[in-house]
């Protein structure tokens, strides 16, 4: 499969081109403004490419990859457990790790999708080893040489003698978890940008229906997830671990299938090379021109905006990306634009970069202090995997007499909540808003987020709560698993406002060479928020008295984990003041404070109207 032909802007469409595509004089009007091309290379066409006629091809591959990956996450722990004889904290250790390596390698396909390959490439490749991956599971689960001898043995009971598993039999099964955790590196931070380039920003109407994909989007993760808890599980509990991971297997293999059949109607854009070698190179003339004495703008005698270095054509010389309008954040940066040998022009970016260059690190500067002050709610949301699961696993899950819920499908109230929430906020919330606000979106993204982050403070004030009524109950483990509920019903509340503002703003804020890698800034919040989950559980434990007087012991019923909750529900208050103060302080592309760029409101567009009209 073949990278998209180069595109070209619109602006540079030749009369030739809008013939040969049977178009008239009108052509243009039809044709996308950022630049994005069509399977053939030609500059793509609104009313055949793009849009909802693109998203439900992007969608159904996100679907089947979210189900294949949590059908290993939720079991992963009990599989290393029960059939690679492996200890319970190594087993969780290893998940964790895993999990949180998985989302770390987004900066490695968000990397290659924006320097190199280009998003649908990248996504197709990766799918192939995500796929590839998925079957070596299978075998290992499937293949009796490939796995321990089979009980009798009961890991972890005194007395009972289970054989570990060789070092060839656990180098098979890490080689199918590598595989899988890069070929997630390398879809996720794709998809979801992918699918926001199917919509022209600078057509209202198209914009507006870009932020109903985000929400579908998510939508589609937790249709993915709910799938995986319910569905999967019940599968891997009734035909064994080769059908559990199977299935997930042979669905990732038809959504590849799904998603190249799309290709006709997705726009494409082209990799614009190393933005991280673009980073450096800003820096390394800044420092240099810092060292010759150069003083930018407001200082007596200093170089003035208009005297910085831009290119002189239309598009900027980063190839495939347009021109950025100069900022006064980050002034010293500015020191890199600045021409001290004329001899520097057009021939080396580690002498003189464009404005363009210089504001692309810019934007990548000023979104970290957002990025830091939301990894505390990932460490939170490691909870649902981990946790909370261990609450349900030891109170009663019965459905009627004759049926019980799955420790691991317990997570299916959090799943459904946001499955519910999506549309409600899409249909309802968001359209109300919007009488009041005047913003498109109904709020901000950075407003949505802090939503979020003010929801899981709750979260964790309900979950020490219930685990104090739990552990003081007469009969701990009789206590109904229901009473989980509000912590999943927050986090899932918490995590449909904050991931979706997640994906709105990392998107907005970044660049056309940096979308995906913007993208995987905050996915690799995830992976972060992991190992920070397994490092808390460590420092708390040691601090505590350990497993044997500890506030987290072996056995959860003699353990304080309303205690490790409060902890949490602590640093989320922390965390959210925080956010407070680096979202209000926030000047976003457009240079305003506490906002985003692209926040067009009603008002504006109403005055567009009346300003138009006779």
């Amino acid at each position: 499969m073949h990278s998209p032909p180069p595109f070209r802007p619109q602006a540079e469409v030749t009369a030739m081109e809008v013939e040969a595509a049977g178009g008239g004089d009108d052509m243009t009007t039809h044709l996308v403004s950022n630049g994005s091309v069509d399977i053939r290379g030609r500059p793509a066409d609104k009313r055949k490419t793009g849009g909802w006629k693109a998203s439900p091809f992007i969608i159904a591959n996100e679907v089947a990859e979210r189900m294949a990956f949590y059908a290993i996450a939720v079991n992963m722990v009990t599989y290393l457990v029960k059939e690679m004889h492996q200890s319970l904290p190594d087993a969780a250790t290893h998940t964790t790790d895993w999990i949180g390596a998985a989302f770390i390698l987004t900066i490695l396909g968000a990397f290659l999708a924006d320097a190199y390959l280009g998003r649908f490439l990248t996504i197709v490749i990766f799918s192939c080893i995500y796929a590839v991956g998925m079957i070596l599971l299978t075998l290992s689960a499937s293949v009796d040489g490939l796995r321990p001898p089979p009980p009798p043995c009961v890991p972890g009971l005194p007395g009972s003698v289970c054989k570990p598993a060789t070092s060839k039999q656990t180098a098979f099964l890490y080689t199918a978890l590598v595989l899988i955790a890069l070929g997630t590196g390398g879809i996720k931070p794709c998809v979801s940008s992918f699918g926001a380039d199917q919509f022209d920003e600078a057509d209202k109407n198209e914009a507006h229906k870009k932020y109903s994909f985000f929400n579908w989007f998510f939508f589609a993760i937790n249709m993915g997830v709910l799938l995986a808890i319910t569905l999967m599980v019940f599968v891997e509990e009734r035909m064994g671990w080769g059908w559990g991971f199977g299935v997930p297997a042979a669905s990732t293999m038809v959504s590849i299938l799904v998603l190249v059949a799309g290709a006709r109607f997705y726009r494409y854009q082209r990799p614009v090379g190393s933005a991280f070698t673009r980073f450096v190179q800003v820096v390394a003339a800044a420092c240099r021109n810092h060292a010759k004495g150069v003083v930018v703008a407001a200082a007596s005698g200093g170089v003035r905006e208009e005297e910085l270095y831009e290119v002189k054509t239309k598009e900027s010389d980063i190839v495939g990306a347009r021109k950025l309008p100069h900022t006064n954040q980050y002034r010293f940066l500015d020191k890199a634009a600045v021409v001290t040998d004329v001899k520097d022009i057009g021939t080396s970016r580690w002498r003189l970069c464009t404005v363009t260059q210089v504001e692309e690190f810019k934007c990548f500067v000023r979104v970290l202090p957002v990025w830091a002050s939301t990894i505390a709610l990932s460490i939170s949301f490691a909870q649902l995997s981990t946790l909370f699961i261990s609450q349900a696993t030891i109170m009663d899950r019965k459905l009627g007499p004759h049926f019980a819920i799955s420790p691991g499908s317990v997570s299916v109230f959090a799943a459904i909540n946001a499955l519910l929430l999506v549309p409600i906020y899409e249909g309802l919330v968001v359209p109300f808003l919007r009488r009041f606000t005047g913003h498109r979106r109904g709020i901000t993204s950075l407003q949505r987020m802090g939503v979020g982050l003010f929801i899981s403070i709750f979260a964790f004030f309900s979950a020490a709560v219930v685990e104090k009524k739990r552990r003081d109950h007469a009969e701990a483990t009789s206590m109904s698993v229901f009473w989980l509920l509000p912590q999943y019903f927050l986090m899932g509340s918490a995590e449909v406002f904050t991931y979706v503002g997640q994906l709105e703003f990392f998107y907005d804020e970044a660049t056309d060479g940096t979308r995906s890698l913007s993208s995987a800034m905050f996915l690799s919040e995830i992976g972060i928020g992991s190992w920070l989950s397994t490092a808390l559980v460590k420092i708390v434990g040691r601090t505590t008295g350990g497993v044997e007087k500890g506030w987290l012991r072996n056995n959860l019923n003699q353990s304080r984990l309303d205690c490790f909750y409060w902890v949490l529900c602590g640093i989320n208050v922390v965390n959210f003041f925080v956010y407070l103060v680096v979202a209000r302080l926030y000047r976003g592309r457009d240079g305003s404070y506490g906002t985003v760029i692209d926040a067009v409101v009603i008002k504006d567009e109403a005055d567009e109207k009346s300003t138009a009209e006779p």
